[in-house]
């Protein structure tokens, strides 16, 4: 290390820097040329509590997939539940139950392209097989408290297109 490279360094830890402090040489009154943006409410700000943490090969495992679904039906033995049909890009039919009765008609999320979990054990829930399941997100805040909505995309993508 060089004397002037160590001089300078001593010099800032003594407090004796020939630079002014940058603190010292800010407005005193804000700048007005620029909008300020409205806080948002605290409501909005609230985040769920957070899971375990994975490693990331673990993460790697799962295999997120682009589906559409073609028909979705109220599952007949349990009052939360949809059935989805979802072409999955396989050219066989995938089957989901997924717990959005509440939110979401099933008429309604015809043709709508879902995230779905591909490689998740095939499950029988109240008689009826799961073959994966769709994403969600659970809205947290007094607001919305509980409120279920599907992950989308921003646009179309072909059925089995791989998330990452």
């Amino acid at each position: 290390m060089s004397s002037t490279c160590s001089a300078s360094i001593h010099s800032r830890i003594d407090g004796a820097s020939s630079t002014p402090d940058p603190r010292s040489t800010r407005r005193s009154t804000p700048r007005t040329s620029r909008p300020s943006r409205p806080m948002m409410p605290e409501t909005t700000r609230t985040m769920a509590e957070p899971a375990a943490s994975i490693d990331f090969a673990h993460f790697a495992q799962i295999d997120l997939r682009v589906g559409t679904v073609t028909n979705a039906i109220i599952h007949p033995d349990a009052d939360k539940l949809l059935v989805l049909t979802i072409d999955d890009g396989s050219g066989e039919p995938r089957q989901i139950c997924a717990g959005i009765r509440a939110w979401y008609e099933p008429e309604k999320i015809i043709d709508r392209q879902v995230v779905f979990v591909a490689n998740l054990e095939p499950r029988k829930l109240r008689g009826q097989i799961s073959q994966g399941m769709v994403l969600a997100a659970t809205a947290v805040g007094d607001d919305a408290e509980g409120d279920v909505v599907l992950v989308g995309l921003d646009g179309k993508v072909p059925a089995g297109s791989r998330v990452s």
